[in-house]
């Protein structure tokens, strides 16, 4: 593993350790966003035990796991695959920006749903990592030219 990879990964992963921790812990206004999902979700399967909390806790906890493996390089690609399938709903529910009224709030709520969206893409970039024990491809690269002459 590069050192690359062992300081990105953390870095990536750190506010899904955290925030999922935090939903874990404290669902408090995420599950009063995240009622309306379970609203839907109890019209399709009204049997099922859902509400904004549980919704919340569950995103928490898929978080928490997938960002510490994302973090410990434990089925990195995978990881890194869940986080990014959970931040579509986490964003739309969490940063509707298009429905506030107040520009400074409309602001800020803007600023996280596209960082959201930059996160979406740095986790789906670390999906497509070919091997997370291979060296960095600049590297590999050097390596087989160093190779091709060698063998001259």
């Amino acid at each position: 593993m590069t050192l690359l990879r062992i300081a990105a990964r953390p870095m990536l992963a750190s506010m899904f350790v955290f925030g999922g921790a935090m939903a874990l812990r404290d669902p408090g206004p995420r599950a009063a966003k995240a009622q309306p999902v379970a609203d839907a979700i109890k019209r399709v399967a009204p049997d099922l035990p859902v509400n904004g909390s549980n919704l919340t806790r569950f995103n928490g906890g898929v978080q928490l796991v997938a960002g510490t493996a994302l973090a410990t390089g434990r089925f990195p690609r995978l990881s890194a695959f869940v986080l990014a399938a959970t931040m579509p709903p986490t964003t739309y529910v969490g940063h509707p920006y298009w429905d506030e009224t107040d520009p400074v709030v409309r602001a800020n709520q803007r600023i996280h749903f596209f960082k959201n969206i930059s996160m979406i893409g740095g986790l789906l970039m670390a999906t497509l990592d070919p091997d997370p024990h291979k060296k960095f491809i600049a590297r590999r690269a050097k390596d087989k030219i160093t190779e091709a002459a060698a063998r001259r």
